[in-house]
């Protein structure tokens, strides 16, 4: 084999491992957050509530913030947009989807915890987040979640903001023309 073969070879092996590396890195990242709770991820499967002392000495708020991702004519809303909560005490809040476009479709919501430390310590038991969801066209429904805070979030922790993002589901990207909204309506 020449220099230039020998060069080449080297190279493209290189080129190969960086993209394998870059295509796994992605998975490997998520797996990273999920176990540590970094980066605000938070669960995705369904937690059983602790049963013990609820810390009534303090309140944290939490806060409830909600946007829609491009592709897909809904509208997520938290019907409460805030609500203090003592740590260990489960509590259950709303939120409603609407579909605005001319056709049924399937999104998720994708959840994130702000402080990431916060997400630790954060519980759901029933979350429309832990699967995708149907709407026909100009449908309304509301969902629950039921969370608790742990009595052990640390003390510092008075503002949890728990930020649901609206994706469409893989299979469901909608072409430009059938991202309008109906009459009225506010993707």
């Amino acid at each position: 084999m020449t220099p230039v073969q020998r060069t080449v070879t080297k190279t493209l092996f290189a080129l190969v491992m960086m993209v394998g590396f870059t295509v796994a890195l992605v998975p490997l990242y998520d797996v990273f957050c999920n176990i540590t709770g970094l980066n605000g991820k938070a669960a995705s499967q369904p937690r059983a509530i602790v049963s013990g002392e609820v810390d009534e000495s303090r309140y944290v708020t939490v806060q409830f913030i909600t946007r829609t991702g491009s592709g897909l004519p809904w509208r997520l809303t938290a019907l409460d947009r805030q609500v203090r909560v003592h740590p260990g005490q489960a509590y259950e809040v709303r939120f409603a989807f609407v579909n605005h476009g001319k056709v049924a479709r399937r999104g998720r919501a994708v959840p994130s915890v702000s402080p990431s430390e916060a997400s630790l310590h954060l519980r759901k038991i029933t979350c429309f987040c832990f699967q995708e969801q149907r709407l026909q066209a100009g449908e309304r429904l509301e969902l629950p979640l039921m969370f608790q805070l742990s009595k052990d979030l640390p003390e510092n922790v008075h503002t949890v903001t728990l930020a649901y993002t609206l994706y469409p589901a893989a299979e469901d990207q909608l072409s430009f023309s059938e991202i309008a909204p109906t009459q009225g309506g506010d993707a």
